[in-house]
């Protein structure tokens, strides 16, 4: 497979919303390939994406394959700059050939809404997994250095010590080399206490414990002039567990938490004003959850440009 390198997409097109007075951009890094999906969401099989007709065109082609994205979000809130999750990365060598040595304009697209890397006040982390860890660090005379110098990286506490105590295998442990040892290593990493009921971290801006697809997952919760929005991190991968919460990640550590976790987040959403940003939907990306029979399907909230 061809390696992907920059998109060619307008670098300074950036995506936000506004929750309240807060601008929620989305910083692209590349459309995921096409068999991520029946990988990923193995039980989304193009009979049952076809169900949903409110899948196509956005969130899944007219062969019933669906669409994935790995980006970001950055806002600011409370007079902090905050980017959440930092995708794949450039260069790195990963298992993934669709992650392999990546060339993308990521930075660049992230400078041009306004954020540039030494601008940044605080990174959050989801979890800890490869394709949301890789722009934490980028490589300078041959060595991988934290790319946000001025911020603090947070995650959960819970997220941290599960991996650190777990058994990896080789690629999981060179991602961690690159990705977050040399973030630990410069002392920017923040674990963070994620009780039952969430914590807010600054005024607006609240992490909301997700378990499941890792023991630590967060989501987290924004709120600013009576309107809100949810990021999702990994714990809905796709739009069409919305209509089928049972279907799970092939890479989910806890499948039947992951299952009641998506299930009591999306009951809470569901026929709300709440804007859901996924982190790998695709394009348009955010939208409200709305009550559908037995389940839910997402009714698109296009995102405006500058």
């Amino acid at each position: 497979m061809r390696t992907p390198h920059a998109s060619t997409r307008a670098p300074h097109t950036i995506p936000f919303w506004t929750v309240g007075d807060i601008a929620v951009h989305r910083i692209e890094e590349v459309l995921l390939p096409p068999r991520t999906g029946s990988w990923l969401l193995p039980d989304a099989t193009a009979d049952v994406v076809a169900q949903q007709d409110w899948l196509r065109p956005d969130f899944a082609d007219q062969r019933g394959i669906l669409r994935l994205d790995s980006h970001s979000f950055a806002f600011e809130v409370a007079g902090a700059r905050v980017l959440v999750d930092t995708g794949i990365g450039n260069g790195k060598t990963r298992a993934n050939p669709a992650w392999h040595d990546l060339r993308t304009d990521y930075l660049e697209r992230l400078t041009a809404a306004g954020f540039p890397p030494e601008s940044v006040d605080l990174v959050i982390l989801t979890h800890l997994h490869t394709d949301h860890v890789g722009w934490n660090t980028h490589e300078v005379d041959g060595a991988w250095v934290p790319t946000f110098p001025r911020a603090r990286y947070l995650t959960s506490r819970t997220e941290r010590e599960f991996w650190a105590s777990y058994d990896m295998d080789e690629p999981r442990a060179r991602m961690f080399h690159d990705s977050v040892t040399p973030v630990e290593d410069a002392g920017l990493l923040d674990l963070v206490d994620v009780p039952a009921g969430g914590t807010e971290i600054a005024p607006g801006l609240r992490l909301i414990p997700t378990p499941g697809h890792t023991p630590g997952h967060i989501a987290l919760q924004l709120d600013s002039h009576g309107e809100r929005a949810l990021i999702t991190g990994d714990c809905v991968h796709h739009p069409v567990q919305l209509a089928h919460p049972a279907i799970g990640s092939c890479v989910d550590i806890a499948p039947e938490q992951s299952e009641a976790t998506r299930r009591e987040l999306l009951g809470s959403l569901a026929d709300t004003d709440t804007l859901l940003l996924g982190t790998h939907f695709p394009p348009p990306t955010g939208g409200h959850v709305i009550t559908d029979g037995n389940a839910y399907r997402l009714s698109a909230v296009p995102p405006v440009s500058h």
